[in-house]
């Protein structure tokens, strides 16, 4: 499914009117409608207070409230704005209304007295919202998030940015989310994920064409879709058929990292697992390995590889490896550092990069743009910022030196201005290194070279827990491994890496999951994935 920005639904709503004749009342009529018609399915008969701005969410909400007074419901509608200051639509609307004998009151007072048992509908702003929301209108709404009535918004909660998902100013805690077309993308990033509640999205009769426009790029990732690339299973095959995978990982005191990252590599399909090991921690591998094989490398005496394991590596891939995962607890040297850079520059497979792996290029960006093979990363924010803290701009939003007030202090401004622009930066990034990106965390995007980008929606905050982010690395190169593009693999490896933590944690509980569960489940992720298709 396609999501959308506040433009992007501005140029649907444009066209549908334009070139398809559909007028904007006609849609505004069945907006209201369908979001009285949830309120209806919701509720029980009760008492509706409709909170309506001056605009066009405005307009809907005086539709809906309309409406909800014909069904014989108790509706309540107040204008938080002066009647010369309503659009047109909404200023029709209003007239329908009070025709209507709906209840309309301007800038009234609300009261403790107001909300008992009622259902709050909130159509004071819609996904046009440019600035902070302050003054009385920001204290009505922390007025109704004190309160325990449950809330419908209409199209975004107000005060939500529908682009970035932020808070501006003040906003609403919905229970529900009426939106109409398309999810927007405020409805998916945090936090206004958390503000929207439970989000339905409802047909009001765009064509078609203009909801699948190529020109919108971002996607919500779905079973239905993300089924149908789980890689076939041929009667007549054999493990050579699934991929070979050398996974590049662990180092004294980190040696987990391998084995995790190794394991949900075979959990995912892959038909041979070798991990490349620093020679002095053999037996500590050597002795824990079942259906894995190792490859000792040169290492600097102390647990960690060593640059000269470069060669071997290579050979190793030039041979028999179709994929190279690197990066889990590999820790983070001069070594490592020219380790990476020489696999980034001259591997023949495709990688899968992660953690150390991506921490040892820190600033070092452009040498993607040099690689022979397809990159994938999967960094989480801090590892993000590492990779760009020495950038000037990336398109969409502004990355400060890192010598400016110092690095960390710097950094940390680059984690929130990352964080706060989650799609444009992985847009960007994608674009501008040739690489596909997994950026980590809630939600986590999958970015392609070419510009588009998926959101993903399984996982939970139990998934916040060491080694979960080695069993993502191992699960994409298992896929990648077995004939799936870098996309491809990466959407595959994302959704069901989250599903089998949401599988886990519906038997263990989020607090008490870790990484060797998510691993666990992945068999019950496929069956149901499957399941889907």
């Amino acid at each position: 499914m396609k999501v959308v920005t506040a433009e992007d639904m501005r140029e649907i709503d444009r066209r549908a009117i334009k070139d398809y004749g559909i007028s904007g009342t006609t849609l505004m009529e069945r907006a209201g409608l369908k979001v009285a018609e949830k309120i209806k399915e919701l509720f029980e008969k009760r008492k509706i207070i409709v909170l309506s701005g001056g605009g066009n969410n405005g307009g809907d909400g005086l539709v809906a409230a309309r409406n909800l007074h014909e069904w014989g419901w108790n509706v309540k509608v107040i204008l938080l704005s002066n009647e010369k200051k309503l659009s047109p639509d909404c200023l029709e609307q209003y007239k329908i209304a009070k025709k209507s004998g709906v209840p309309v009151a301007f800038n009234t007072e609300i009261s403790g007295k107001d909300l008992h048992s009622a259902v709050v509908v909130d159509a004071i702003f819609g996904t046009g919202l440019s600035k902070p929301v302050t003054g009385r209108i920001a204290d009505i709404i922390s007025f109704i998030n004190s309160s325990t009535v449950p809330v419908v918004s209409v199209d975004i909660p107000s005060g939500i940015s529908s682009d970035t998902g932020q808070i501006m100013g003040e906003a609403v805690m919905a229970d529900y989310t009426v939106t109409f077309g398309l999810p927007k993308r405020g409805h998916l990033l945090y936090p206004g994920a958390e503000c929207t509640g439970k989000l339905f999205v409802e047909d009001i009769g765009f064509p078609d064409e203009l909801l699948r426009s190529e020109k919108i790029r971002v996607e919500l990732l779905e079973s239905m879709d993300v089924s149908l690339l789980i890689p076939e299973r041929r009667r007549y095959s054999h493990k050579g058929d699934y991929g070979h995978v050398l996974v590049i990982a662990g180092s004294r005191g980190k040696t987990g990292a391998a084995f995790m990252c190794a394991k949900a590599c075979l959990r995912a399909g892959a038909g041979l697992v070798t991990i490349g090991v620093p020679e002095t921690l053999m037996d500590v591998f050597q002795s824990r390995v079942t259906e894995e094989m190792t490859l000792p490398l040169p290492d600097r005496g102390d647990g960690t590889l060593s640059s000269k394991a470069s060669d071997k590596i290579l050979t190793f891939i030039a041979d028999k490896a179709d994929v190279l995962a690197i990066g889990p607890g590999i820790s983070v040297t001069d070594d490592i550092q020219k380790l990476v850079t020489a696999l980034v520059l001259n591997s023949a497979a495709p990688m899968v990069m992660d953690a150390d792996a991506i921490n040892a290029l820190e600033g070092n960006k452009h040498i993607f743009r040099k690689a022979k093979a397809p990159i994938i990363l999967t960094p989480h924010i801090g590892e993000m910022a590492r990779l760009l803290k020495t950038g000037p701009r990336v398109r969409g939003f502004i990355l400060r030196s890192a010598t400016e007030n110092g690095v960390e202090g710097s950094r940390e401004k680059l984690r929130h201005q990352i964080e706060k622009n989650r799609i444009n930066a992985a847009i960007s990034f994608a674009k501008e290194t040739g690489t596909y990106l997994v950026l980590k965390g809630a939600p986590t995007v999958i970015a392609e070279p070419e510009g588009s980008v998926f959101i993903n929606p399984t996982g939970n905050p139990g998934m916040a827990s060491a080694g979960v982010g080695d069993v993502l690395t191992g699960m994409i190169a298992g896929f990648l491994g077995q004939g799936l593009n870098p996309l491809e693999a990466s959407i595959l490896g994302v959704y069901m890496h989250g599903l089998s933590g949401d599988i886990a944690a519906n038997k263990k509980g989020e607090h008490s999951l870790i990484a060797s569960d998510i691993i666990e489940a992945m068999p019950e992720a496929f069956l149901s994935l499957r399941s889907a298709s």
